[in-house]
């Protein structure tokens, strides 16, 4: 048939949206009744003009990547209808959006010019959404409230939710709205994602924390059937997940057809009013079409059949909004023309600027790693030689607790959260019970002196509480959480690699996130076994943007941690769990102010013979063993590295060169550890110094064994130092 044809062309992704603009067969024009009241036409023809200008975006992106011009593209073809809407229904610059891919409509509808959108296409310095360092379609736009969004699906709900949740808290702490701008009564967080995100275990955790607190969050399906080449039938039980989630309390769920402009409308509206009254989050999901392929990296054609696109191609958006706008009135076809023919020169010239702009200078690629403004290295942070110590000496746990104390005193911005770090939840107890805070009581009476709004439990759900603390950061919240045990905390890793270490960088220092990760990590446990005594500290350190520290005492714990909260970067601080309660570690209090800036290590033993650099639990080893070999006539110099990441070559260059020789020991195994970075760099930048190899003592390549006999084999002891130490003298 003639018109089969015509349809057929919408689902060329080479084709353009104009050469496809003829009448619509009846069936897929929506039906108005003669009762029916329509919106606003000046609000209705603008919707069309973001829908259309949208469809055009994608189609020119299309085109320059085919010429080279670009070097990435994916589309938001199809769901055009129900993102204008939700643009039209909330408050850019007010609202808060953490949307996905797909979502070129609303960013449109809320502001961002197909300039700016364009600019991101070709990678340039000038593009608000990421400065030339993501893909197209990753939006961001400070202005706007657009939070940098990533690659990974489905990362940005739980950030939304802690977004939200920023809101929340802002209300029950009266001290933040004298400290933190931009909150409002009854703004909303807006977030976005495909069905097959919906397989996620982030966004059943993200529901989870927003419908327990009640958060006003509205959550949007854009449900096009496919995920990429996968369909919704085997992504998802019964192939409909907004039926799947009808028991969660306070979530009010709306369905619509996300081609209909119009329902859209009436479905977002009422959606983000239950939100702006404060009754809970919101859910809607919106059966929408794909008519092109999921990228130009894939196509459809390999697993779809004609039929099934034919079909999509019928209910398409952008055709079916404008026939409605004639067929109903609003406007005649002359008219419809004339703003499609303003939308095409504005493409144009958008593309002409956006391939015009200068991409980002090659010099630039390593700023905003870190903060620019905050130097956690600096003399600032640096009050180590004028501290007076005072009162009774406390363990390692002691001065965490106390430092955590002081600072929340300090600074009305710090919330404490996650498993078990609450005194108690239900808070009528309070009074009859001792109260947990932590399961090694690091953060205990923090709630009873804080308040359960700013020192709360979490659900067991790691990447809940990562992503969660980033949404509060963007916000301005200074979150203190904790991961119980080093060795769960892969669940968040997702968050903490491609979200947490990335958002400053990613989005040209537009949005940051400095919370301070607090993990229990290591082992020599007696009974700690494979899953309470990891220590894989190199799988983090490798990580820009994530600084890292490992205090091995007391004192430096309380100085370091201060240092870590008063910074502006993410913070990964490792408190190992045999040093907690140690004798030889205690120190009496350092005073409110006592900082340790980073990258400063601490020479805990002169010496002239070799070098032992070292951290945490190794520190008081090394000790030990170069005790011995001092009574066999070896001085050893021993330095704590205590901050892993950055680190203090200074302090190791100055040491090697007069020792001339160095042994490099840890707790992580020998291969692929922390260590080899640092030997590997002796030997390059110091070979001319060293006297015998750089030698390394570190755990075995296998797991921790809960038999004693077996863990005191696999991680390494004073012996095996001190033999490494007699082995280096006598090379």
């Amino acid at each position: 048939m003639k018109t089969d044809t015509k349809v057929l062309k919408l689902v060329r992704k080479t084709d353009s949206l104009e050469d496809s603009v003829e009448e619509l067969t009846p069936r897929a024009v929506p039906a108005v009744s003669k009762d029916q009241q329509l919106p606003d036409h000046k609000l209705l023809l603008e919707m069309y003009r973001t829908m259309y200008l949208s469809r055009r975006i994608d189609d020119k992106e299309i085109q320059l990547k085919g010429q080279n011009r670009i070097f990435f593209q994916i589309s938001g073809a199809g769901h055009e209808a129900v993102l204008a809407a939700a643009g039209v229904v909330l408050k850019p610059g007010y609202d808060w959006f953490y949307p996905y891919y797909r979502d070129r409509a609303l960013c449109l509808q809320l502001g961002m010019t197909p300039v700016e959108q364009l600019l991101s296409a070709v990678g340039a310095e000038t593009d608000p959404n990421s400065h030339g360092r993501q893909m197209p379609s990753h939006w961001g736009h400070k202005k706007l409230n657009i939070v940098s969004q990533s690659s990974p699906t489905g990362t940005q709900l739980l950030q939304a939710v802690g977004c939200a949740e920023a809101n929340y808290r802002f209300q029950l702490i009266p001290e933040l709205q004298k400290r933190i701008d931009n909150f409002h009564d009854d703004e909303v967080t807006y977030v976005s994602v495909g069905e097959g995100t919906t397989s996620e275990g982030e966004f059943w955790e993200a529901l989870n924390t927003a419908c327990n607190l009640k958060l006003p969050v509205v959550f949007l399906i854009e449900d096009n059937g496919y995920a990429i080449s996968v369909p919704v039938e085997v992504q998802t039980a019964g192939g409909d997940v907004s039926r799947l989630v009808e028991g969660f309390p306070n979530l009010y769920i709306q369905r619509c057809d996300g081609t209909d402009a119009i329902e859209s409308l009436d479905t977002m509206r009422r959606a983000v009013d239950y939100c702006r009254q404060r009754k809970g989050p919101s859910l809607v999901h919106a059966k929408v079409i794909r008519p092109y392929s999921h990228s130009l990296s894939d196509d459809e054609k390999l697993y779809r059949p004609d039929e099934e696109r034919t079909s999509d191609a019928e209910r398409d958006p952008v055709k079916r909004f404008g026939a409605l706008l004639i067929d109903s009135g609003v406007i005649d076809q002359d008219g419809l023309q004339q703003i499609k023919d303003e939308a095409d020169r504005e493409v144009t010239e958008a593309a002409d600027i956006a391939l015009a702009s200068s991409q980002p200078a090659q010099e630039t690629a390593t700023k905003f790693v870190f903060s620019p403004d905050v130097d956690p290295t600096s003399k600032e942070f640096d009050t180590e030689d004028q501290v007076q110590l005072s009162g009774n000496p406390g363990t390692m746990v002691d001065l965490i607790n106390r430092c955590l104390h002081t600072e929340m005193a300090r600074d009305p911005r710090i919330v404490v959260f996650g498993e078990d770090v609450a005194d108690c939840s239900r808070e009528q107890y309070l009074e009859t019970v001792k109260g947990k805070g932590g399961v090694f009581k690091v953060t205990a009476n923090l709630q009873r002196n804080f308040g359960g709004a700013r020192v709360f439990n979490s659900p067991l759900a790691e990447a809940n509480i990562v992503g969660r603390a980033i949404g509060m950061a963007t916000r301005g919240l200074k979150p203190v959480v904790e991961i119980q045990f080093f060795d769960y905390i892969w669940p968040a890793m997702h968050q903490i690699r491609n979200e947490l270490a990335l958002m400053r960088w990613r989005s040209g220092n537009d949005w940051k996130a400095p919370i301070v990760m607090r993990v229990p990590v290591g082992g020599y446990l007696k009974g700690g076994a494979v899953y309470h005594s990891q220590s894989g500290v190199s799988t983090f350190t490798q990580i820009p943007g994530l600084r890292v520290i490992y205090p091995s005492n007391a004192l430096d714990a309380n100085g370091l941690l201060r240092t870590a909260i008063r910074c502006d970067d993410p913070v990964l601080f490792l408190e190992h769990k045999h040093l907690y309660r140690q004798a030889y570690n205690k120190s009496p209090y350092p005073g409110d102010d006592f900082m340790i800036p980073f990258a400063k290590a601490k020479k805990v033993r002169e010496g002239k013979d070799l070098t032992i650099v070292t951290y945490g639990a190794l520190v008081q080893r090394s000790l030990v063993a170069a005790k011995q070999a001092e009574q066999e006539g070896t001085s050893v110099e021993i330095i704590d590295l205590r901050s892993l990441v950055p680190y203090d070559w200074d302090t190791i260059v100055e040491s090697v060169k007069r020792t001339n020789r160095v042994i490099v020991a840890h707790e992580d195994s020998l291969s692929f550890g922390y260590g080899a970075e640092i030997a590997a760099r002796i030997a390059a930048e110091l070979f001319e110094y060293l006297d015998a190899p750089v030698k390394r003592v570190c755990a075995l390549d296998t797991f921790v064994a809960y038999a004693p006999q077996l863990e005191d084999a696999i991680l390494p002891q004073a012996a095996d130092v001190a033999k490494a130490i007699a082995e280096l003298k006598a090379y």
